[in-house]
Protein backbone atom coordinates (compact mmCIF):
# COMPACT_ATOMS: atom_id res chain seq x y z
CA UNK A 1 0.00 0.00 0.00
CA UNK A 2 1.31 3.00 -1.13
CA UNK A 3 2.15 5.73 2.05
CA UNK A 4 -0.98 8.51 0.95
CA UNK A 5 -3.48 5.70 0.68
CA UNK A 6 -2.69 4.01 3.87
CA UNK A 7 -2.63 8.13 5.36
CA UNK A 8 -5.90 8.57 3.67
CA UNK A 9 -7.05 5.39 5.45
CA UNK A 10 -5.64 5.97 8.73
CA UNK A 11 -7.86 9.59 8.64
CA UNK A 12 -10.22 7.36 7.74
CA UNK A 13 -10.26 5.41 11.16
CA UNK A 14 -9.32 8.58 12.93
CA UNK A 15 -12.77 9.79 12.55
CA UNK A 16 -14.22 6.06 13.09
CA UNK A 17 -12.98 6.17 16.27
CA UNK A 18 -14.10 9.39 17.07
CA UNK A 19 -17.24 8.79 16.29
CA UNK A 20 -17.42 5.33 17.94
CA UNK A 21 -15.69 7.37 21.01
CA UNK A 22 -18.46 9.82 20.99
CA UNK A 23 -21.11 7.34 21.34
CA UNK A 24 -18.58 6.32 24.57
CA UNK A 25 -19.37 9.82 25.93
CA UNK A 26 -16.08 11.44 24.54
CA UNK A 27 -16.02 15.37 23.68
CA UNK A 28 -15.22 14.88 19.61
CA UNK A 29 -12.38 16.69 19.68
CA UNK A 30 -11.24 14.10 23.09
CA UNK A 31 -12.35 11.48 20.77
CA UNK A 32 -10.19 12.32 17.79
CA UNK A 33 -7.47 13.40 19.71
CA UNK A 34 -7.20 9.68 21.18
CA UNK A 35 -7.95 8.12 17.33
CA UNK A 36 -4.90 10.41 16.20
CA UNK A 37 -2.56 8.84 18.90
CA UNK A 38 -3.63 5.35 18.50
CA UNK A 39 -3.75 5.45 14.70
CA UNK A 40 -1.04 7.26 13.62
CA UNK A 41 2.63 5.75 13.37
CA UNK A 42 4.11 8.87 15.08
CA UNK A 43 3.03 7.70 18.81
CA UNK A 44 3.74 11.15 20.23
CA UNK A 45 2.58 14.48 19.39
CA UNK A 46 3.20 18.00 21.07
CA UNK A 47 0.64 20.08 21.59
CA UNK A 48 1.21 22.47 18.06
CA UNK A 49 1.35 19.16 16.50
CA UNK A 50 -2.34 18.20 18.01
CA UNK A 51 -3.73 21.44 16.68
CA UNK A 52 -2.02 21.45 13.65
CA UNK A 53 -2.97 18.27 13.06
CA UNK A 54 -6.37 18.06 13.78
CA UNK A 55 -6.86 21.85 12.71
CA UNK A 56 -8.73 22.61 15.84
CA UNK A 57 -7.95 25.71 18.28
CA UNK A 58 -5.87 25.77 21.16
CA UNK A 59 -8.27 26.17 23.82
CA UNK A 60 -10.25 22.66 22.25
CA UNK A 61 -6.98 21.23 22.41
CA UNK A 62 -6.13 22.24 25.94
CA UNK A 63 -9.63 20.95 27.07
CA UNK A 64 -9.78 17.62 25.16
CA UNK A 65 -5.81 16.69 26.19
CA UNK A 66 -6.94 17.68 29.79
CA UNK A 67 -9.81 15.47 29.73
CA UNK A 68 -8.43 12.20 28.06
CA UNK A 69 -5.14 12.91 30.78
CA UNK A 70 -7.87 12.53 33.56
CA UNK A 71 -9.41 9.76 32.46
CA UNK A 72 -5.94 8.21 32.49
CA UNK A 73 -6.22 7.24 28.35
CA UNK A 74 -3.23 9.60 27.55
CA UNK A 75 -0.15 10.48 29.30
CA UNK A 76 3.02 13.43 28.74
CA UNK A 77 6.09 12.83 28.71
CA UNK A 78 9.31 15.27 28.46
CA UNK A 79 12.90 14.85 27.22
CA UNK A 80 15.76 16.44 29.22
CA UNK A 81 17.03 19.38 26.86
CA UNK A 82 13.32 20.12 25.67
CA UNK A 83 10.52 22.10 27.90
CA UNK A 84 7.61 20.73 25.09
CA UNK A 85 5.20 17.92 26.14
CA UNK A 86 5.00 15.07 24.17
CA UNK A 87 1.34 13.24 24.24
CA UNK A 88 0.75 9.88 23.55
CA UNK A 89 -1.76 7.02 23.97
CA UNK A 90 -1.54 5.10 27.59
CA UNK A 91 -1.04 1.52 26.66
CA UNK A 92 -0.78 -0.76 29.98
CA UNK A 93 -1.35 -4.40 30.51
CA UNK A 94 -4.46 -5.91 29.90
CA UNK A 95 -5.08 -7.42 32.91
CA UNK A 96 -4.60 -3.57 34.49
CA UNK A 97 -7.34 -2.38 32.05
CA UNK A 98 -9.86 -5.25 32.98
CA UNK A 99 -9.33 -4.43 36.48
CA UNK A 100 -10.18 -1.28 35.51
CA UNK A 101 -13.07 -1.87 33.94
CA UNK A 102 -14.17 -4.42 36.70
CA UNK A 103 -13.89 -1.11 39.16
CA UNK A 104 -16.47 0.32 37.36
CA UNK A 105 -18.92 -2.18 37.29
CA UNK A 106 -18.28 -2.17 40.74
CA UNK A 107 -19.43 1.14 41.61
CA UNK A 108 -22.13 0.57 39.31
CA UNK A 109 -23.29 -1.78 40.97
CA UNK A 110 -23.75 0.11 44.15
CA UNK A 111 -25.89 3.01 42.82
CA UNK A 112 -27.99 0.32 40.91
CA UNK A 113 -28.67 -1.34 43.92
CA UNK A 114 -29.58 1.91 45.72
CA UNK A 115 -31.94 2.67 42.80
CA UNK A 116 -33.46 -0.45 43.14
CA UNK A 117 -33.93 0.08 47.19
CA UNK A 118 -35.07 3.03 46.89
CA UNK A 119 -37.99 1.82 44.03
CA UNK A 120 -41.84 2.06 46.02
CA UNK A 121 -42.32 -0.86 43.24
CA UNK A 122 -39.78 -3.96 43.54
CA UNK A 123 -41.69 -5.26 40.91
CA UNK A 124 -41.72 -2.43 38.72
CA UNK A 125 -40.34 -3.10 34.85
CA UNK A 126 -37.55 -0.90 35.26
CA UNK A 127 -36.49 -2.74 38.73
CA UNK A 128 -37.13 -6.36 37.10
CA UNK A 129 -34.33 -5.16 34.26
CA UNK A 130 -32.38 -3.31 37.02
CA UNK A 131 -31.86 -6.63 38.99
CA UNK A 132 -31.45 -8.18 36.22
CA UNK A 133 -28.89 -5.97 34.65
CA UNK A 134 -27.20 -6.62 38.51
CA UNK A 135 -27.04 -10.47 38.17
CA UNK A 136 -25.01 -10.16 34.71
CA UNK A 137 -22.69 -7.88 36.30
CA UNK A 138 -22.52 -10.12 39.56
CA UNK A 139 -21.81 -12.69 36.96
CA UNK A 140 -19.07 -11.59 34.95
CA UNK A 141 -17.32 -10.17 38.04
CA UNK A 142 -17.46 -12.99 39.62
CA UNK A 143 -15.84 -14.60 36.57
CA UNK A 144 -13.32 -12.04 35.45
CA UNK A 145 -10.43 -13.21 38.00
CA UNK A 146 -10.80 -16.81 36.81
CA UNK A 147 -10.63 -15.12 33.04
CA UNK A 148 -7.36 -12.75 33.96
CA UNK A 149 -5.39 -15.96 35.08
CA UNK A 150 -6.44 -18.05 32.02
CA UNK A 151 -5.25 -14.85 29.78
CA UNK A 152 -2.03 -14.81 32.23
CA UNK A 153 -1.14 -18.58 31.26
CA UNK A 154 -1.96 -18.69 27.43
CA UNK A 155 -0.20 -15.05 26.97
Amino acid sequence: MEDSERLKKQKELIEQIGRQNEKEGFQPVAARILGLLMVMDKEEYTFEEIVEEMQISKSSASTALKNLEIRGIIEYVTYSGDRKRYFRFVSGEIVGMIDEMENKMIRNLATINQIIELKKDPNSRNATFLKNVLKGMEFFIKNLEELKIQYKREH
